[in-house]
C-alpha cells in the first residue's frame, strides 16, 4: 500500500511600499515594514502558531509515527526573527522531534535559475547553511521555488550532491503514468524525483470549504478512501502551510480534518514517510524526460505566473542585469536588497492571467492592480541603480585617495 509523503512550503516574502518616482534618488527604504509585520503576525496567528502546535501533538501523540516536512524560505525566517520569533521557535521544536523534515530551496524563493546559474546556487548554498546553523539539519532533498522544474535543473541539482529532488506531478509530462511512483530525471539517472498528487493535494488545499464541489463536505473518512484506492507507492501531498487556518480558515473545520487524518489513516495500515525515507524504500520506476519548465503554479503548471507579460520580462531582465555591478559593489545592504528584489512574488503581482487563478493571483497582493506593482518595482530597481553607481564612484574615489596617499608616503622607503 501507498505510503503519505506531506511536504509543506512556508514562506512570506518582503512586499514592497508603493514607490514612487519622486522617491528616487531620495529613499532607499523599498520594503513595507508595517504591512509585512501585520501580514506575518496574521498568519501566524491564524495558521503558523496553531498548526505547529497541532503538528506537534500528533507527533507525540502517535509515537513518531507521524512524519512531516517543510521548505521554509529564507525571507519567511528573517521575518519570523524580527516580528514573530515563537514562531521560528516552534518550527525548532518541531524539528527536535526527529518526525520532521527540512528541504533545501532558494533563500529568498527567487526565480534565480532563469537568468542566472550562479546566484542561484549561491542561494541554495545560503538556505542550506541556514538549516544547518538554526535547526542543525542539513537538507538532503532540494525543492525549487514554485516546484519549478526541467531535466537541466535535475542535472544541476544532482552535481550539488543532493540525494533528491521534488516536482509537481503534471498532466503534461505524466501522459499515462502516475505521480504515485518515485522516478529518475532524464540526464540525471542519481537523482531521485518525487512529484505531487496535485488532485489529492489540491482538495485539501483548495476545495476544502468549496460547498459547490460535488465532493464537499470531505471528511478524514473519505479522503482515507481515496487514499486506499491509489495504486502506487507513494502519495505526495505537497500544499501550502498557510492551508491550515488561513486559505481554510478554522471556522471550514480544517484543523478538526487535520487533526483526526492520522488515526484514519494508521488505522487502513497506511504510514507516513518523509521525503527522504520514500526515496530510499522506494526504487524509480522509470526515466521521465522533463524537457519543458513546468511548476505548480495556475491550471497550466507552467511558468506563465511569472514570466507570461512583457512586464514581467523587462522586470527579470533589468533586475539580473545589475548582478555583476551588485557583487563589485561590495555592499552588503545593497546586496541584501537585490536579492529580496528576487523574491518570485513580485513578479507574481504583476500577473495579468486573471481569470479562473484570478482570486489566488490576488491574495495577499498589496497594489490594486499588476501595473502598479510593476511601476514600483521598477521605480525601486532605478533607486537601486542609482545607488549601485554612487557606491562605485565612491570605490573609484576612495582608490584615488589610498594611491595618492601611498605616492605622499612613498619618501619613508
Amino acid at each position: 500500500m501507498a505510503s503519505i509523503c506531506f511536504y509543506f512550503q512556508v514562506h512570506q516574502p518582503y512586499r514592497l511600499r508603493r514607490y514612487q518616482i519622486f522617491d528616487i534618488g531620495k529613499n532607499n527604504n523599498y520594503f513595507d515594514e508595517q504591512k509585512n509585520f501585520q501580514i506575518l503576525k496574521k498568519v501566524a496567528d491564524k495558521c503558523y502558531l496553531p498548526t505547529n502546535r497541532l503538528m506537534h501533538s500528533l507527533i507525540e501523540k502517535y509515537d513518531g509515527k507521524f512524519k512531516i516536512s517543510y521548505s521554509i524560505s529564507g525571507v519567511a525566517i528573517e521575518q519570523f526573527q524580527e516580528y514573530c520569533p515563537e514562531v521560528l521557535e516552534s518550527f525548532m521544536d518541531l524539528v527536535d522531534t526527529g518526525c520532521v523534515e527540512l528541504l533545501n530551496e532558494t533563500y529568498h524563493h527567487s526565480l534565480a535559475w532563469l537568468h542566472s546559474k550562479e546566484e542561484f546556487k549561491r542561494q541554495i548554498m545560503l538556505h542550506k547553511n541556514l538549516m544547518k546553523s538554526l535547526f542543525n539539519f542539513t537538507p538532503t532533498i532540494f525543492r525549487n521555488t514554485e516546484l519549478i522544474f526541467n531535466n537541466e535543473i535535475a542535472k544541476f541539482i544532482q552535481e550539488l550532491g543532493y540525494e533528491g529532488i521534488v516536482a509537481e506531478g503534471a498532466d503534461q509530462i505524466l501522459g499515462w503514468r502516475s505521480p504515485n511512483f518515485v522516478y529518475t530525471p532524464k540526464t540525471a539517472n542519481k537523482i531521485k524525483l518525487l512529484l505531487k498528487n496535485y488532485k489529492l493535494s489540491d482538495d485539501v488545499a483548495f476545495r476544502f470549504s468549496n460547498k459547490t464541489w460535488s465532493e464537499w463536505p470531505l471528511t478524514t473518512g473519505k479522503f482515507v478512501s481515496w487514499l486506499k484506492a491509489v495504486n502506487g507507492d507513494t502519495i505526495n501531498l505537497f500544499m501550502d502551510y498557510e492551508t491550515f487556518g488561513e486559505h481554510q480558515w478554522r471556522d471550514t473545520g480544517i484543523f478538526n480534518f487535520l487533526r483526526h487524518l492520522p488515526e484514519d489513516v494508521f488505522k487502513a495500515g497506511i504510514e507516513f514517510k518523509t521525503p527522504t525515507e520514500t526515496l530510499r524504500a522506494n526504487s524509480p520506476v522509470a526515466e521521465l524526460d522533463m524537457h519543458h519548465l513546468t511548476s505548480w503554479a495556475d491550471t497550466e503548471r507552467d511558468l506563465s505566473a511569472w514570466i507570461g507579460n512583457k512586464m514581467q520580462d523587462a522586470a527579470l531582465k533589468e533586475l539580473y542585469k545589475v548582478e555583476s555591478s551588485i557583487l563589485k559593489a561590495n555592499n552588503p545592504e545593497l546586496l541584501n536588497q537585490w536579492r529580496r528584489l528576487q523574491t518570485s512574488d513580485h513578479f507574481y503581482y504583476m500577473c495579468t492571467k486573471w481569470f479562473s487563478d484570478g482570486d489566488v493571483h490576488k491574495y495577499f497582493n498589496p497594489y490594486d492592480s499588476p501595473y502598479d506593482s510593476f511601476i514600483a518595482f521598477m521605480n525601486v530597481l532605478q533607486d537601486l541603480n542609482f545607488r549601485i553607481n554612487s557606491n562605485s564612484n565612491n570605490l573609484n574615489f576612495n582608490k584615488k585617495e589610498l594611491k595618492e596617499e601611498k605616492a605622499d608616503l612613498s619618501y619613508i622607503n
